[in-house]
């Protein structure tokens, strides 16, 4: 079958009457129903993604991903923090001092925790589920308005059938200590799970969010789908980091959208380490005047692993910056692909932005495409782009060699140095997660093969 023939006869579970039999047993709104049947009938009459299509030109979805051989993830029950898996218990453990923190396993929210000062102040940390039946007129106002479900196939998938969901909502004026934690784990082959997750940080508002995806390797192709949308209002702060370490057989395809509000400062960092396929959408929309949006970025492929992450800084407003540094490092047959745009609209002045992919190529058999780009449609503006694939750099090697170190412990700890520039972008507030990112890499860098 072509990928220009795969229509609502052969989507295998993810069908209209599914995705209405999902929102019947959850007792949604009326409105949210509406939009999973129009976000499922879209999904079912567009055609995957071309390699025709220049913004998926260097991944063949339809080669990578068999959506007709996958099953829905099951839905879970609340469980204990020590009745979860091994590593989820283990990585939990790790953020214990975490003022929230909120556990999705396969398709539900199994544990949610927040610090009663905070919600005393009117912090919400909880399911997308119950934040719809607690507070139905916040979640509208936002859900789907950054992201709707019309952007594209796998956007629209993602709109019928999410399940559980994260809702983080920051009031006006209240400042989060700490890191809140998010925690999402797959525990079966051969399923798909939806996740959603919906961050929106009230004027002044400041947090810090970590969200840590993970499985076991799987033996069958699992998808693991999520979508992300960060609204951060006037004079908000917000640091927002993903870790991703699917397990091996799993299909990953991650949508974010971050809209930052008149002097907002918005700061992301996506580390991709895990997952046969990364397929990452990450876009931020500089709204108003004043807003600044870091963008950063790291992943470490190697084996036979995909990333491809495509990005956006959309300057809309006068007078806003952005920086974007992505660096990644592919060893063995692994494959990165890099597609960026500064896009700057007419009457966005003064814009000040920035664009910057590096790689750093491990063996001969590795591949990196890096294809960084400029549209602009103003004429007092400061953007710029750079991009880089390389190798390592001998006289590094060299010199390591001459301290006794062997060649692949060099090798890495030139890796490692490599992806620092990244990990010092990081703000104060993000202390404790530098050391968790920085103890992540290690881990794949280090692990003996």
């Amino acid at each position: 079958m072509s990928d220009s023939t795969l229509t609502a006869d052969a989507v295998g579970v993810f069908t209209r009457d599914q995705a209405e039999i999902l929102s019947v047993r959850k007792t949604e709104p009326a409105w949210l129903r509406e939009q999973r049947l129009a976000a499922q009938q879209h999904f079912a009459e567009t055609p995957l993604p071309s390699t025709r299509a220049e913004d998926w030109r260097y991944t063949p979805i339809a080669e990578l991903l068999s959506l007709e051989a996958l099953r829905f993830a099951d839905e879970a029950s609340p469980v204990p923090a020590d009745a979860l898996p091994y590593d989820l218990h283990a990585s939990l453990e790790v953020g214990r001092a975490a003022p929230g923190r909120l556990v999705q396993l396969d398709a539900s929210v199994v544990l949610h925790e927040l610090d009663e000062g905070l919600r005393a102040q009117g912090v919400i940390l909880t399911s997308l589920d119950q934040a719809l039946r607690e507070h139905g007129e916040l979640v509208r106002k936002y859900l789907g308005t950054a992201l709707p479900y019309g952007e594209g196939k796998f956007e629209a998938l993602n709109a019928a059938f999410w399940s559980g969901g994260a809702f983080l909502y920051v009031p006006a004026n209240v400042r989060v200590e700490g890191t809140l934690r998010l925690y999402r784990w797959l525990s079966a082959a051969g399923t798909a799970s939806f996740g959603r997750l919906l961050v929106v940080a009230g004027e002044n508002a400041q947090l810090s969010l970590a969200s840590e995806v993970a499985s076991d390797d799987l033996a069958a192709q699992t998808l693991a789908s999520s979508a992300t949308e960060v609204f951060a209002e006037e004079g908000a702060r917000v640091n927002f980091v993903r870790v991703q370490r699917w397990g091996r057989g799993v299909v990953n395809l991650a949508t974010d959208r971050v809209v930052a509000g008149r002097d907002a400062r918005v700061t992301t960092l996506n580390l991709a380490l895990g997952a046969d396929v990364v397929r990452a959408d990450l876009r931020c929309a500089l709204a108003k005047p004043g807003a600044h949006v870091d963008m950063l970025g790291l992943y470490l492929a190697d084996g036979t692993q995909h990333f491809d992450h495509e990005t956006l800084q959309d300057h809309i407003a006068p007078h806003a910056s952005s920086n974007l540094l992505f660096k990644g490092a592919l060893r063995e047959r692994g494959r990165s692909v890099f597609r960026g745009l500064i896009r700057v609209h007419q009457g966005a002045q003064r814009t000040d932005a920035y664009q910057t992919n590096r790689n750093l190529i491990l063996s001969s058999e590795a591949r990196a495409d890096s294809l960084p780009n400029l549209e602009i449609g103003a004429d007092d503006v400061r953007c710029s782009h750079a991009a880089t694939v390389g190798q390592l750099d001998e006289e590094e090697i060299f010199y390591l060699l001459s301290r006794g170190i062997p060649l692949a412990e060099a090798t890495r700890l030139v890796v490692f140095g490599f992806f620092g520039e990244v990990l010092s972008q990081l703000p104060d507030e993000l202390a404790d997660v530098h050391r968790e990112l920085t103890r992540a890499v290690e881990a794949k860098l280090f692990a003996r093969r």
